[in-house]
């Protein structure tokens, strides 16, 4: 059975998925419902009756309050049951694990342990996501059949662009002319890209003149369990990074469960901010990114050892994988301490 980091967040979903209905997604291998309260805050509970375990979610709302549509017991949004329809007494153990979650960046993260341990300074950092009077941002999700720590070895090994992403972001080969560095801060996972005094890359062919040589790097940032921000930039050789043009990116991998993962992204801009045109241009071209070249090469991978123990299985180093392999091996004594505090 799969192993979770509890003492942290993850995302359940973008905020403006938290509808009238609200939002069911299965987090973490539980079926978990999110509603917005009168007063515009978030409730969390999991989405299963336990009188004959209908979800809560096909239920009604009273207020902040949520009715069973199967038998009509009724609980309030810390899970407790406040009605029981059949008699004046509420039976004991009537009440639904309820979970702490918070809304910040567009985001709405879910803390996966005990509500009482949550800590808000733990939220990673996605400030970039919301639009503002200078930034539009493109935001987008799809489910992939595999392990997130798949997902994670994926986006912290960023040499794949060029053998995977040769219909999208491929690089001409610039990878090959960087330097990879990885780097710990904390429980902070640091793995990133230089490539100084290169031809414009194809993200950047429209920037610059054809013969310009360029800085271009890729710094992805990684907390735990897989909530990673990528940090693009292209500049000028030697202008320095702030004289370039940037396109900060989210990547949050969450486990739906052992073999499925949620894989929320986005990309924020600074020009063309009202062009519907320009948006549309970008979640295609994200859109085939990621669920025609990342989500198929990815699936199939884990499909060759889906079930089996990763390190068991001896998978070859070129080096340039450290980021990933660093990250799994993190997240492994991170989950260590915490059964070993835990009991």
């Amino acid at each position: 059975m799969e192993r979770y980091l509890r003492k942290c967040w993850v995302m359940a979903g973008w905020a403006e998925e938290i509808g009238d209905a609200g939002l069911v997604r299965q987090l973490l291998g539980r079926p978990t419902f999110i509603y917005r309260l009168e007063n515009g805050g978030l409730a969390a509970l999991l989405d299963r009756c336990p009188h004959r375990f209908a979800p809560l979610s096909k239920g009604t709302r009273e207020g902040d309050r949520v009715v069973c549509g199967y038998h009509g017991l009724t609980f309030d949004s810390a899970g407790q049951c406040v009605r029981n329809p059949f008699a004046e007494r509420i039976p004991a153990g009537a009440c639904v694990p309820s979970f702490a979650v918070a809304e910040r960046d567009g985001i709405v993260w879910l803390w996966a342990g005990a509500a009482e341990d949550a800590d808000p300074a733990l939220i990673p950092d996605f400030g970039f996501v919301p639009d503002t009077a200078h930034s539009r941002t493109v935001r987008g999700y799809t489910l992939m059949q595999a392990n997130y720590e798949y997902g994670t070895d994926n986006l912290l090994d960023l040499s794949h662009i060029e053998f995977v992403h040769k219909g999208t972001f491929a690089g001409q080969g610039v990878i090959f002319a960087g330097e990879h560095t990885v780097a710990l801060e904390g429980d902070t996972l640091h793995s990133n890209w230089w490539m100084p005094g290169i031809a414009p890359p194809s993200m950047a062919q429209d920037a610059f003149p054809p013969d310009a040589k360029v800085d271009h790097w890729l710094d992805m940032r990684w907390n735990a369990p897989a909530s990673m921000r990528l940090h693009v930039g292209v500049s000028l050789h030697g202008a320095g990074r702030e004289a370039g043009f940037q396109v900060p990116q989210a990547h949050i991998l969450t486990p739906a469960d052992e073999h499925t993962t949620h894989y929320f992204w986005s990309s924020t801009r600074y020009d063309a901010l009202d062009s519907a045109e320009v948006d549309g241009a970008l979640l295609a071209l994200f859109g085939e990114a990621f669920d025609l070249e990342d989500k198929p090469m990815i699936e199939a991978a884990y499909a060759n050892v889906r079930g089996k123990d990763f390190w068991a299985e001896k998978p070859l180093s070129l080096g340039i994988d450290q980021g990933g392999t660093r990250a799994r091996r993190l997240l492994e004594s991170m989950i260590a301490r915490e059964s070993a505090v835990d009991g």
